[in-house]
């Protein structure tokens, strides 16, 4: 933690931002170590995208890639202002993103509701800009989305969720719920990140069930 940065616990404002980089400063995997699919794609066709944020990134992501449909994840930073950031510059709170997961998924095996559903029930979304003991405006509960499907199904098992946490006794939910096509780019992290407990199965993890269940319907086709 970065004592006496007030950038860790307020957003920083945008013109005092970072000002990061035009290009990437290093290199990203190719390839998912789990899925063997491209972490950057091409994916196939018909592949969407949704972006979380659960605190530190690696026990979200490994979360996320043991769910059925999804096609790959990769970890990185998106809801800010600095462009190709670090993560190195991500820890300072200045650069005004979250860590966050893409989770890229077949949503003719999976949709936004299921996923959503993992999202709430594996980390406290009612903790502000901080995640358990990591502390900061870069641990934000948040959910980027690339679909109005996707976005409403947010809204709506926010709502659902909020009732479970009302009915135990919990605070309000502090998730930022916002389309990416405003949020801004997600930034890839560098590869000592991407499935870092793929390759660090014992590495500090903070997320698992938070006890509690939010209610979605079952995935429905067409006849």
């Amino acid at each position: 933690m970065l004592f006496g940065n007030p950038y860790k616990t307020t957003m920083v404002p945008a013109e005092e931002a970072l000002q990061g980089s035009e290009t990437r400063r290093f290199e990203v995997p190719a390839t998912h170590t789990v899925l063997g699919t491209p972490l950057e794609g091409p994916w196939p066709e018909g592949t969407e995208v949704i972006s979380f944020g659960m605190g530190c990134y690696w026990g979200a992501e490994r979360i996320f890639w043991q769910q059925p449909g999804v096609v790959t994840t990769a970890v990185g930073f998106q809801g800010g202002f600095t462009k190709n950031p670090t993560y190195e510059e991500s820890t300072t709170g200045r650069t005004g993103h979250a860590e966050t997961v893409l989770v890229a998924y077949d949503p003719t095996v999976t949709s936004p509701e299921q996923l959503l559903k993992v999202f709430w029930e594996n980390h406290n979304p009612t903790q502000g800009y901080r995640q358990g003991n990591d502390r900061g405006t870069e641990y934000r509960s948040a959910v980027y989305t690339t679909t109005d499907e996707q976005f409403e199904a947010a809204q709506r098992t926010e709502e659902t969720f909020q009732r479970e946490l009302t009915e135990h006794g919990h605070g309000r939910i502090t998730t930022e719920i916002r389309k990416a096509a405003e949020a801004g780019p997600f930034w890839y992290a560098d590869e000592y990140h991407q499935q870092y407990l793929d390759k660090i199965p014992n590495g500090y993890c903070n997320h698992g069930p938070n006890g509690l269940t939010c209610q979605i319907g079952l995935v429905t086709t067409d006849d």
